[in-house]
């Protein structure tokens, strides 16, 4: 929780200086019921308890865009982390505990992001963003 503190507290001063962040990795934190498989929901573990999520939306709602979401909004079987065990990743039931969060004009510019769960040998995905900032070249 202090490390979740620490990241909104840098991120709010990245912003106010007028920087542009990109944040991405695993954040061991589920945003909402949606991100976790109905089979694996538990507001009572760790990555999922409500004092998580709400620092979590915090830094991820006010002052970044979850960019997997928002080019994604509709798909509840998008996940990043599945248990080792019971072939839980061949049958897709995991969590979204992996992610690419971006300013927002940074945000704007994402052309594509997706988590790649056929790929790998670790129990998360890859998730990979492609952002178009073929205009700011030029500048």
């Amino acid at each position: 929780m202090e490390f979740l503190r620490q990241m909104e507290a840098f991120i709010g001063e990245a912003h106010a200086g007028g920087m542009r962040v990109v944040l991405c990795g695993d954040i061991n934190i589920a945003r909402s019921e949606r991100d976790v498989h109905p089979k694996e929901r538990n507001p009572t573990v760790v990555g999922q308890r409500p004092e998580e999520r709400e620092i979590f939306e915090r830094i991820s709602g006010a002052r970044l865009v979850d960019v997997g979401r928002a080019l994604d909004p509709d798909n509840d079987n998008l996940f990043t982390w599945w248990a080792p065990w019971r072939k839980l990743r061949e049958r897709n039931i995991g969590w979204r505990i992996d992610y690419i969060l971006a300013s927002e004009p940074l945000a704007a510019k994402a052309a594509r992001c997706a988590a790649y769960r056929e790929v790998g040998t670790s129990d998360h995905a890859p998730v990979i963003a492609e952002f178009d900032l073929n205009d700011e070249a030029s500048k």
